[in-house]
């Protein structure tokens, strides 16, 4: 009983961290969902979601972990995907509870792999990403697109369609703004995807940007002493929407070519691992207006069940005590 106590009490001191933070732990690639692994866990099973270290925020516009998060490992799968496939992507807070944030941008960026297999290959600052993808607030100018998210929603975005053919990390991204009214307090949740593109396009990127160096600490959209104003305008980091996103017909000016999001079909609850298989300086920001302040092509949010995503990292004590506390459902 003492050690209970002792325990809870320890639990309990920790449930802002345990609350404050997220991570990715599904993906799906035109509806067919992978789970990805819990942050820290020391057995990881088969993923195409690269596995942290940790649920916490990358810290900081210089820091090497904005790649693809906290001492992101290489997963073990590359599963397929084409032009125009949708990707989704489900987050989850600590502890199995739903993404705990409502303000700040989802963004997307892709970069080639190279002549590496994409579970090969470390990125590193002559990578080249370049963005497909960014969702800010919603119509009212107030409300951020994030606060979805946090309602339990899925995000999904249509890939480029003239994708050229190969192995692609995707890198998915929620910029957490709850503290950015100082300089240094936003917090960077990156996630990375290994994919093979096929098809038989041909676009080659312009505009391409390196982490670290897309962003500054002091980009109007990391440093945002306004972030709270209601109605204010966003700007986005990390520059311009890539070419092979802006003339594919479906976007204009980096605003999402609707402001409805129609709900999508539900996936099934997955475990925590993946069960299935399948073969330099900071560029400008860009401004948005504020009655749109989004850019993705056909993005939408769809709700799902992530009740089976509890973190594994936990000793049996602590998994017991969210259990009985009722913490541990969604």
């Amino acid at each position: 009983m003492k050690l209970l106590s002792t325990a809870f009490l320890l639990f309990s001191a920790l449930l802002p961290t345990v609350y404050a933070h997220g991570f990715v732990g599904q993906v799906a690639i035109d509806g067919k969902w992978y789970a990805g692994n819990v942050p820290g866990d020391d057995n990881p099973g088969e993923s195409p979601i690269r596995q942290i270290s940790d649920i916490g925020p990358v810290k900081g516009a210089s820091n090497q972990d904005l790649r693809c998060g906290l001492s992101a490992q290489k997963a073990s799968m590359v599963v397929n995907a084409n032009p125009e496939s949708k990707y989704s992507i489900q987050w989850s807070g600590g502890a199995g509870q739903k993404w705990p944030h409502n303000t700040g941008p989802l963004m997307t960026y892709m970069a080639s792999c190279g002549s590496t297999s994409c579970d090969q290959y470390d990125p590193d600052g002559d990578t080249k990403w370049f963005k497909i993808d960014q969702l800010g607030k919603e119509s009212d100018g107030s409300t951020w697109y994030q606060q979805d998210v946090m309602q339990g929603d899925a995000y999904t975005i249509t890939l480029p369609s003239n994708l050229s053919p190969g192995g692609y990390l995707i890198r998915h991204e929620i910029i957490a703004l709850h503290l950015a009214t100082s300089m240094g307090g936003a917090e960077f949740y990156p996630s990375c995807t290994q994919v093979m593109i096929g098809g038989n396009g041909n676009g080659q990127p312009n505009g391409t940007v390196a982490f670290p160096g897309a962003y500054s600490d002091s980009d109007p959209g990391i440093y945002d002493p306004n972030v709270y104003d209601p109605g204010s305008a966003y700007v986005f980091p990390g520059g311009p929407l890539s070419n092979l996103v802006a003339t594919d017909g479906t976007m204009s000016n980096g605003q999402s070519s609707s402001a409805a999001f129609p709900s999508g079909t539900a996936a099934p609850s997955a475990s925590p691992h993946a069960s299935s298989t399948a073969g330099g300086a900071s560029p400008s920001a860009q401004p948005t207006s504020s009655s749109s302040q989004s850019g993705g092509a056909q993005c939408r949010l769809q709700r799902r069940d992530t009740s089976g995503l509890q973190p594994r990292h936990y000793s049996r004590i602590m998994r017991r005590l969210l259990h009985h506390t009722g913490f541990g459902s969604s």
